[in-house]
């Protein structure tokens, strides 16, 4: 019996160490592991966020949703090339209620990948909810061709004139 409990704490330990960031690799600048880990944690607590938005737990999203946006400002500081950590603040700050804040991280990660998937799609839901469908239709038509599940997601946003909105 010690013995199965000294395995499944050494288990334990060394899966929270490789959470933690360890990659094996055996890097010891940490800057790339942090900006990806960052990054990653604030996916994690924008995944976490819209679980709760489904169970209608609206205050706990947004307190999330604020949480991931403290993360992706701190992983943009130290790169700011990267459109999916700016699509991921617009996300997270039209998710908090701050359109404008939201338009402005879209639209300077439009300038870095203008055919970002991601991005064009939660513009055109940033334009639907704002009202702008002009501007929604724009960014439908940068997604047409794409074969992707961005296109048929603002598609209906669009028609359905947000009630989909997520």
């Amino acid at each position: 019996m010690k013995k199965i409990l000294i395995l499944i704490s050494s288990i334990l330990i060394s899966t929270s160490l490789m959470a933690a960031g360890g990659d094996g690799g055996g890097s010891s600048s940490g800057n790339g592991d942090s900006k990806v880990s960052l990054y990653d944690d604030a996916v994690k607590l924008v995944k976490r966020a819209g679980k709760l938005e489904k169970k209608e737990k609206n205050e706990k999203a947004k307190k999330l949703y604020a949480q991931a946006f403290k993360k992706l400002e701190k992983a943009y500081k130290s790169d700011k090339k990267n459109p999916d950590v700016l699509n991921y603040m617009g996300f997270t700050s039209r998710k908090t209620g701050n359109f404008e804040k939201a338009e402005e991280f879209y639209l300077k990660g439009l300038t870095i990948k203008p055919d970002h998937n991601g991005i064009n799609e939660y513009l055109g839901e940033l334009y639907v909810q704002t009202n702008r469908i002009d501007k929604a239709n724009e960014r439908l038509e940068v997604l047409k061709g794409c074969n992707c599940e961005e296109y048929g997601e603002l598609e209906l946003i669009i028609k359905t004139r947000g009630t989909k909105v997520y």
